[in-house]
């Protein structure tokens, strides 16, 4: 990782548009720079190699896990369905642990939704009404060593 990229922060995301726009101009306001998949150009690359690309270009990594899919297990009696994020996200998730570090990746949720079991080290924060993630997502990225602009928090 170059210390030259560690401004910019890469948003793992699923469809919800709302939560995807809400957390980006949150990390804009601390100065830093989101990256956000589905608003970089292609320039005729594959998923998988804009992926890469931007990736190794990240220094952090916020992983929205919005209710977005719903699925259960297999052999439940009720086959109750739990909201999930989207496939992608959990698979951005695991990447960006390898990658970074589990102390450069934030599990930012929704409440309600199923969270992933097994994940040590990463910082599990709930994205709550009264915008306390704010502060716990700020404080994780200053942890780190990101150039946080407190005066435009």
């Amino acid at each position: 990782m170059n210390t030259k990229t560690l401004p910019r922060v890469y948003i793992v995301h699923g469809p919800d548009e709302e939560t995807k726009t809400t957390v980006a101009k949150f990390i804009e306001n601390l100065g830093l720079k989101p990256t956000v998949l589905d608003r970089k150009p292609s320039k005729g690359q594959t998923v998988i190699d804009k992926f890469d690309e931007q990736a190794d270009k990240a220094g952090f990594a916020i992983a929205l896990l919005t209710p977005d899919d719903v699925g259960g297990l297999k052999d439940e009696a009720d086959q109750q369905l739990n909201p999930r994020a989207h496939q992608n996200v959990l698979f951005e998730l695991g990447y960006f642990i390898g990658k970074l570090n589990p102390n450069r990746v934030c599990l930012l949720y929704k409440e309600g939704v199923e969270l992933p079991s097994g994940i040590r080290d990463v910082a599990y924060v709930p994205m709550d009404s009264a915008d306390a993630w704010k502060l716990k997502l700020r404080q994780g990225m200053r942890k780190v060593g990101l150039p946080i602009d407190i005066s435009r928090a």
